[in-house]
């Protein structure tokens, strides 16, 4: 397991004062970039290797957004690997071990030059500790989403949106699919499959389905294919 302190900043919150769903991703996405840059397998070694870890889904469940100001403890542990694929799971605590929000994850490893998934090399296997699964109820990694979905106004993805990979950051989906929630909407439970990268210039053209409770969103590209389908269900 890793693990790292933090306190959650200004710019990290909402307009009313809690973390936002999207920073939770990023300190998940910083824990385990800093595990693999502390073992030597982070992206200098992954780039010299000709491979990238892409995420293939999310599941993520919050039980409470701490605040402006709060400290908080973020950990993640891989817990498996098959094949190409790896698990992993992820929590952020309060300073007095509270359970604040708790996620499993799907990766691919990709090797760059064939553009195809790849076992793990012998050092990755090496030196990623496996620890026991978090208990929490796993769903299907594939998100299933309506025939019937409202299309909305597409947009281009800005440079902001693109990471060290030249792909859409995972989480910036997370921030475009919010935009479709409904006011004073609280998400509790997000899930989100990735299908392929959208890169710098593409258009996204959103799809929306659901309501009050739970809300869907396809953003994909001119022919309709998904780039990422997002779930997001209402904090109970």
């Amino acid at each position: 397991m890793y693990s790292f302190d933090s306190r959650v900043r200004y710019s990290e919150v909402d307009s009313q004062g809690s973390i936002t769903l999207p920073s939770i991703i990023d300190y998940f996405q910083d824990c385990s970039s800093f595990q693999s840059e502390e073992l030597g397998v982070g992206i200098d070694y992954l780039m010299q290797q000709g491979l990238i870890w892409v995420l293939s889904s999310w599941q993520i469940e919050v039980k409470r957004y701490p605040q402006m100001g709060e400290k908080v403890v973020v950990s993640t542990w891989p817990y498996g690997f098959k094949g190409f694929f790896g698990y992993r799971n992820f929590t952020m605590e309060a300073e007095d071990k509270t359970l604040l929000a708790y996620a499993n994850s799907v990766w691919t490893l990709l090797d760059l030059k064939k553009g195809r998934p790849t076992r793990l090399p012998g050092k990755m296997q090496e030196v990623y500790q496996l620890s026991p699964q978090l208990p929490m109820e796993c769903e299907s990694r594939k998100v299933p989403f309506p025939k019937q979905m409202e299309a909305r106004e597409p947009f281009p993805v800005h440079k902001y949106h693109i990471d060290t990979n030249q792909h859409v950051n995972n989480g910036k989906y997370i921030s475009m699919a919010q935009e479709y929630l409904p006011v004073g909407f609280e998400t509790g439970k997000m899930r989100a499959e990735y299908r392929k990268a959208a890169v710098y210039n593409d258009i996204v053209f959103p799809y929306v389905a659901g309501g009050r409770e739970k809300v869907t969103v396809k953003l994909a590209d001119e022919a309709g294919k998904p780039y990422a389908i997002i779930e997001l269900e209402e904090k109970k």
